[in-house]
């Protein structure tokens, strides 16, 4: 993902959460700038298709929404922090082409563990990709988690290669 792809994300964003979930486009030009960083696109004719945001972080840690990706020193987390694909092109893959890319590029830091705030009765989908509901957050992850409203959950895999 490049600061080029932006207003492309905007318009998957709006198309698939409206404006509860709506992270305006400064939130991620700075998340761009995040050293740390290593989101994605899907583009399929030209255009963006889907994306995945995320960065290295430290287990436990959530990032509230409308928060900035932040550096960590213990960075052994690979945290997804949003990902959504246009309704034009649900069940074409790019999901899950996204998710694959990210998880082989990230072999070369070996994180432990890969993290996410489930929303919006995602929690089957992530548990079907070996994800688990971490319910211990300390009082500042759990004030960030209720950012993203009372039926988001934090969940946590292993990484494995």
């Amino acid at each position: 993902m490049v600061l080029a792809d932006l207003d492309a994300l905007m318009q998957v964003q709006q198309a698939c959460y409206g404006r509860d979930y709506m992270e305006s486009a400064e939130t991620y030009r700075a998340r761009l700038a995040c050293q740390l960083q290593c989101s994605l696109v899907a583009v399929h004719n030209g255009v963006v298709s889907a994306y995945l945001a995320a960065y290295r972080s430290t287990f436990g840690k959530v990032t509230p929404l409308h928060g900035s990706f932040s550096a960590s020193d213990l960075q052994d987390t690979l945290y997804l922090h949003d990902m959504a694909v246009s309704p034009k092109y649900t069940g074409q893959g790019f999901a899950q082409a996204l998710f694959a890319a990210l998880w082989e590029g990230a072999k070369h830091w070996s994180p432990r563990h890969s993290a996410l705030v489930a929303v919006q009765g995602s929690q089957s989908y992530w548990a079907n990709k070996g994800y688990e509901v971490l319910a211990q957050l300390t009082e500042e992850n759990a004030i960030a988690l209720r950012s993203y409203g009372n039926d988001a959950v934090y969940m946590a895999r292993t990484y494995r290669t």
